[in-house]
């Protein structure tokens, strides 16, 4: 199985959730639904039912987060070799018309298109992987292909 990419910030953000799955929430549904079935009939106990569909809805989040923690490697640090955009790069794009965009290339689990965080699996990720500043990619789109132009590339934060 091949491992997926991830920051180190990415994994401790999945490490944070399943903490919390583990060690808050589900203990306190499950509290809930241990007091809501003492009060009787269940059939009819809408607090019951919610609690059971909500641990439910927790169980399989933290199968989910767990298989994800097994599937991702972290990766730390610029890479090798800085002057190629790889995973962890901030790039800065302009287009001909003056139009400019920032982006950082993260891992699937790592993705916020607001924040500017594109998954190195997009199709502007994989045009921009092994690219250096100054160049000039084609990225496919709906609507045609977009032209932008490299116009920085740093790993700081």
């Amino acid at each position: 199985m091949q491992k997926t990419p991830i920051s180190k910030e990415g994994w401790e953000a999945l490490r944070t959730e399943l903490n919390f799955l583990l060690d808050v929430e589900r203990p306190r549904v499950v509290d809930e639904v241990a007091f809501a079935a003492a009060q009787g009939d269940r059939s009819e106990n809408a607090e019951y039912i919610y609690g059971k569909r909500r641990l439910r809805e927790i169980d399989r989040r933290i199968r989910f987060v767990s298989k994800r923690i097994d599937s991702v490697v972290v990766v730390e640090g610029p890479p090798p070799g800085q002057g190629e955009i790889r995973f962890g790069a901030r790039v800065e794009l302009r287009q001909d018309s003056g139009k400019t965009m920032t982006v950082r290339i993260v891992g699937e689990d790592e993705i916020d298109p607001s924040s500017g965080r594109i998954s190195l699996k997009s199709p502007i990720g994989k045009a921009l992987i092994g690219r250096k500043a100054g160049e000039r990619i084609e990225v496919p789109t709906p609507r045609g292909a977009v032209v932008w132009i490299v116009s920085a590339l740093d790993y700081g934060e």
